[in-house]
């Protein structure tokens, strides 16, 4: 797995000494060049060699973003039987061939499709064909994709575990990875939470209340922040582009203006910044931990950000 993705340690102590917000051109630049690249090691340096003024976590997370735009758009082809069936004897047929060659990785790359996503394939259709035509469970299917080993075939194991090893934008390691850094960035932010004074209940506190939909963080006193008032803290450990922005204030900031008033989100690996533009309806949008808070109280915390 890539240093940028697995070293989620990093990402945080970076982005808390550089913000990063870029216009909606340059983030339309940067996706017609993502276009090409496909989710390998490889890919990481290629960006950053583009475009060296951007941090990595900030260049993975748009990548990852925009390759799986991709791969939801070319899911249908993908997935037709007749394809399925064709993916699975060119691997059948190399590997009795080239049984020491990363096939299932340079399938992928041929047809432009995630490895996670073909080594899924291949095991549904191995599992199949073994089972006489019966459908594997969508719990043994996991389970090998988590744990090749558990795979009969030892040299499609070797071949699903580089998939999942090689792939940064699917599978069960990027799952668990992301994961662990959205968590890493809840505690980064009740860490800042604590060190500025602030009294809140998170997300865990506000559901043992009986709240089933909520923010990360709602302030038990408000606080202002660039002249504009926040009831709650939203954070995000992506770069928030226009799609996800949309689907995230449609199906969560809308509701919690609603219901707690007005609040803040933290693209933690920065945003388009377009799409600020919501202040005046309650939603302010950061690429960190303010510095400028002022509570009701005290008056401006800066001192002790």
């Amino acid at each position: 797995m890539m240093d940028s993705v697995s070293s989620s340690s990093a990402t945080v102590a970076d982005k808390s000494v550089k913000r990063m917000q870029i216009c909606r051109a340059e983030y339309r630049v940067i996706g017609r060049f993502v276009e090409q690249l496909r989710p390998t090691r490889q890919c990481m340096k290629t960006l950053q060699t583009q475009f060296p003024h951007l941090p990595p976590s900030t260049l993975l997370s748009i990548f990852s973003q925009e390759y799986q735009k991709r791969m939801k758009r070319s899911m249908a082809r993908h997935h037709a039987p007749d394809v399925i069936k064709e993916y699975y004897q060119r691997y059948r047929s190399e590997a009795k061939t080239r049984p020491a060659a990363p096939l299932l990785l340079e399938l992928a790359n041929q047809v432009d499709l995630s490895p996670a996503l073909l080594a899924r394939l291949i095991v549904e259709c191995f599992l199949e064909e073994r089972q006489a035509s019966v459908g594997a469970s969508r719990h043994v299917l996991n389970n090998m994709l988590r744990e090749p080993y558990l795979i009969p075939d030892l040299l499609l194991a070797k071949h699903v575990e580089q998939c999942t090893v090689n792939d940064c934008c699917y599978g069960p390691l990027v799952d668990c990875i992301k994961h662990a850094i959205g968590l890493e960035h809840e505690d980064l932010l009740r860490d800042k939470l604590r060190e500025t004074h602030l009294s809140f209940l998170d997300e865990n506190q506000l559901r043992a209340k009986g709240y089933d939909k909520t923010p990360d963080i709602i302030l038990e006193v408000p606080i202002a922040v660039d002249g504009h008032i926040v009831h709650w803290i939203e954070s995000k450990a992506s770069f928030g582009d226009d799609h996800s922005h949309h689907t995230y204030l449609n199906e969560q900031f809308w509701s919690y203006c609603n219901r707690f008033g007005p609040g803040l989100v933290i693209y933690w690996y920065g945003f388009v910044s377009e799409l600020d533009c919501q202040r005046d309806r309650g939603i302010l949008l950061r690429d960190g931990f303010p510095s400028d808070i002022v509570t009701l109280c005290q008056g401006p915390a800066r001192g002790r950000v």
